[in-house]
């Protein structure tokens, strides 16, 4: 199997081993500290990658993502901050722990069921992507379009709580990617006469200012209000031993979140909050002491975490084999690979196959290396993140960012191409518009335009191509069951809440 040789290869390469454990306490400490994530820190380093070997960069950047992950769990048990929606389930049972004087018992169920959620995602990644890339490749450009359609729409309706602003924001993302030279006529398209418009938007000017100056946007705005950390007397005092009796009750719950994330993160948009609160809601019912959860259960912490977790692995499988990534933070790495002129899709595994169980191998490793420190420096962490004052951590930030997008092209107009999305990223966020749907689709665009065109050049019957091939059928009735579910359970949520009314 091709992950052993792998393997073999990362471990005996110390230079890519001190990559991954670098990136394993960075990515810890930027998702516990509240208000960044691990998306903003991938964005800000995005620059850094291009003087780097890809499987170097795409190591360093996805073993971020990982602990990233993993370290919201800090900020949400310690400061009742979680930095993600995923970890917003965590903190229903880990912050009345950490209240309790368990923060360090939470720490620890939190950082074990990570590992175990995250280790069975990424084994099922292993033993799956190959299979997928194989029946990729049999897939034509109808397909292919269909698929990015699917897409298109299961992240933009299924993410967030409207519809509308869903499918805004990804269409939102189509016409961003639309700006520059028409790829077969190559007219212009929405450059306003600007010859730095002509080249198209970059994508990692993009990127730092959606994910990092937007989120320093959205913090300032949000600066004078209580974060409700707990103090660090507080931490300090804390029992953080844990025995097997106690973590006993918490393995279910972990293994069956570690399922029903990996399921999850096969489907492109729909993510690790969904994931977390799902397992959460599932081990609720099945729980011995449902009414402890919410007051304080170690299961409650454990549930949530392996499902978040999981998702990080299975999320790649959609990248690596159709080039549709699963998440924000697949979107970024699938800028790596453009950056280092590696073409993601079934093809990749006839090309760089080593490439990819390397990575596969570096994300294993990253995962150890996570569970290591966690386990025993969760605690730490925490007390580092609470002596950075907030009005040191986002000026450092905001230059670093501007650094960083002019160093990619020495552009000056990428600043401004940051500066702007940066506003739109804050503007998003303070009107619920969807983030991910809107990054992911800018990314798709290309991809799916140029499918859709040659499509259109295989068939004498134009649209209806789509319609006569059983696979592109299939995918663009999900996209439409996609809408018809989401309408439904939004239309019965408002006559419950209707109903409760009435009944008040």
């Amino acid at each position: 199997m091709e992950i052993f040789p792998a393997f073999l290869s990362v471990v005996t390469d110390p230079t890519l081993l001190a990559a991954i454990l670098l990136a394993a306490v960075v990515g810890m400490i930027v998702g516990a500290t509240p208000g960044l994530t691990a998306s903003a820190a991938i964005a800000m380093l995005l620059p850094i990658t291009f003087y780097m070997s890809p499987l170097f960069a795409l190591a360093f950047l996805y073993v971020i993502g990982k602990s990233g992950r993993y370290g919201g769990s800090i900020a949400a048990i310690l400061f009742n901050t979680p930095g993600t929606a995923a970890s917003a389930a965590t903190q229903i049972d880990g912050y009345p722990l950490a209240r309790a004087g368990k923060a360090g018992k939470a720490m620890k169920v939190a950082t074990i069921s990570s590992v175990i959620g995250d280790f069975m995602g990424d084994i099922l990644l292993v033993a799956g992507v190959g299979f997928i890339a194989a029946i990729a490749l049999k897939l034509g450009p109808p397909e292919t379009f269909a698929i990015y359609f699917a897409a298109f729409v299961v992240i933009g309706s299924v993410i967030g709580k409207s519809i509308v602003k869903g499918l805004a924001s990804a269409l939102l993302g189509v016409l961003v990617a639309m700006v520059g030279l028409d790829p077969i006529s190559s007219e212009e398209r929405y450059t306003f006469g600007s010859f730095e418009l002509s080249n198209g938007i970059g994508l990692v000017p993009l990127m730092i200012g959606v994910f990092v100056l937007g989120e320093v946007f959205s913090q300032m705005e949000e600066r004078r209000k209580s974060a409700g950390r707990i103090d660090d007397n507080q931490t300090a005092a804390d029992d953080d031993s844990l025995t097997w009796e106690e973590y006993k009750p918490c393995l279910p719950h972990a293994f069956r979140g570690g399922l029903i994330g990996a399921g999850i993160g096969v489907l492109p948009g729909l993510g690790s909050a969904i994931a977390a609160f799902i397992s959460y809601g599932e081990g609720k019912r099945r729980a011995t002491n449902p009414q402890q959860w919410g007051k304080g259960a170690l299961e409650g912490v454990a549930a949530p975490e392996a499902a978040n977790n999981a998702v990080s692995g299975p999320s790649m499988a959609p990248l690596l084999t159709l080039g549709i990534p699963g998440s924000t933070i697949g979107a970024i790495l699938l800028g790596v690979f453009l950056i280092h002129g590696i073409q993601v899709g079934p093809t990749l595994f006839l090309t760089d196959k080593e490439l990819v169980y390397r990575l596969f191998a570096c994300g294993m490793l990253g995962i150890a290396a996570y569970g290591v420190i966690g386990y025993f420096g969760a605690t730490q962490v925490a007390r580092l993140i609470l002596k950075i004052p907030t009005n040191v951590l986002y000026p450092i930030i905001f230059l670093t960012s501007f650094v960083a997008a002019y160093s990619a092209r020495a552009s000056m107009f990428d600043v401004t191409v940051m500066t702007v999305a940066g506003f739109v990223g804050w503007l998003m966020r303070r009107h619920d518009f969807n983030i991910a749907a809107f990054v992911i689709s800018f990314v798709l665009a290309k991809g799916a335009e140029e499918t859709f065109r040659q499509s259109l050049l295989m068939s004498d019957s134009g649209l209806l191509i789509f319609f006569e091939r059983p696979i592109a059928l299939a995918f663009l009735l999900i996209g439409c069951a996609a809408i018809a579910f989401r309408i439904r359970s939004i239309v019965k949520e408002r006559r419950i809440a209707d109903g409760e009314l009435g009944d008040a």
